[in-house]
């Protein structure tokens, strides 16, 4: 295979491979050498920018197994082919050669990584790994990795570190991070960005019982320290008392999703009988269904004292101690839902996989 293509001029592979979708070009960069390092150029990229996103289920690799793989790299599932794929960053130049992927935006990653200085510091990488560009923002120290949560928007690449106590905003034009304070009654639960607001669930109950609540506040109120507000409507009812362990994403547009147990019953350690999925519309303030587990699949999670949720808009990945594989929730145009399973999931974590959606482009710079 090399031996053909080291035949041809470089512009008229670019001419060849031009044709095809990106999708099919990654997968063309791992058939050999000479293509991946043609298909990997400058020239080619650009030739490429305008081509559609390609999107990707990407997996967050665990902390304590990253010395049992010899070059980093990210894991990432395509549901269109039902394929497993992986993007290697062995061109990011860290002194520990393993990052962690945090988070993602229009064809961005958003990575801790040991910073060269100090072992006691971090620092947040953002890097398009099809272009193998990078860009490395200002140290953090490696709490912060440990307990805040990366939100980035998805529009202007605007930077947020959170936790319950500060929040951490990265200004581009003096690229440096501004703290404030967040001012949030306990420790935020899956916060996201959606437009110019982060959304997140704390809990305001007791020791004893948890009592879930929504909470906003718009970015440029987060960075004057102003209080949150909490999002709330009296015709919700118990929306909140009848999901266990309730956790955010992101859905379409200006709407989001909430994903817990649906308890048997409102008593303190009710059984789940399936796991739900909620819809929020943010413009009316109204909650739907817009899935259910379907019982064969909850099966498998009922024996699990926890599952994790990843991903966002119409797909919802679900994973849990001892299952081997995850469960994916897709939604199309119509509303209709589809449950089916996700086999052969690399890595060699507990089972509780985490993640992320990904979708891969060329025209995205850091």
């Amino acid at each position: 295979m090399d031996n053909i293509f080291s035949q041809l001029p470089q512009d008229i592979i670019h001419q060849i491979f031009s044709r095809i979708s990106l999708r099919q070009v990654i997968v063309c960069r791992s058939v050999s050498k000479i293509l991946n390092t043609t298909l990997s150029s400058p020239s080619f990229t650009h030739l490429l920018a305008t081509t559609s996103p390609f999107p990707l289920l990407a997996l967050r690799p665990p902390h304590r197994h990253h010395h049992l793989s010899p070059s980093p790299v990210l894991h990432l599932f395509d549901p269109i082919e039902t394929k497993w794929l992986q993007f290697n960053l062995s061109f990011l130049p860290f002194p520990s050669a393993h990052p962690i992927a945090s988070a993602s935006s229009l064809g961005l990653l958003y990575l801790w990584a040991d910073s060269p200085s100090s072992d006691s510091n971090k620092s947040l990488v953002v890097c398009n790994p099809l272009t193998r560009q990078h860009k490395t923002l200002p140290q953090l120290g490696s709490a912060w990795s440990r307990h805040g949560s990366v939100l980035v928007d998805s529009v202007n690449n605007r930077v947020i570190v959170l936790n319950e106590l500060a929040a951490l905003y990265y200004s581009n034009s003096t690229d440096s991070w501004l703290k404030f304070s967040s001012n949030l009654p306990s420790k935020p639960r899956s916060p996201i960005l959606v437009n110019d607001s982060v959304i997140a669930l704390c809990d305001v109950g007791s020791p004893w019982r948890s009592q879930w609540k929504l909470f906003t506040c718009t970015i440029q109120n987060l960075q004057t320290s102003q209080p949150w507000n909490t999002l709330e409507k009296y015709e919700w009812g118990d929306v909140f008392d009848i999901l266990k362990r309730p956790r955010l994403l992101k859905g379409f547009g200006n709407s989001i999703l909430m994903i817990g147990g649906l308890k048997s019953s409102f008593s303190l350690n009710a059984s789940c009988s399936t796991i739900l999925i909620l819809k929020l519309d943010l413009c009316t303030l109204e909650w739907g269904e817009a899935g259910r587990m379907p019982l064969e699949i909850f099966r498998c999670f009922q024996e699990s004292s926890k599952f994790k949720v990843f991903g966002g808009g119409n797909k919802v990945c679900f994973s849990a101690k001892r299952v081997g594989r995850l469960a994916l929730w897709e939604s199309n145009e119509k509303g209709k839902e589809e449950w089916r399973w996700i086999d052969n999931v690399p890595g060699h974590g507990d089972g509780l996989y985490r993640g992320f959606l990904f979708d891969a482009r060329l025209d995205a710079s850091p």
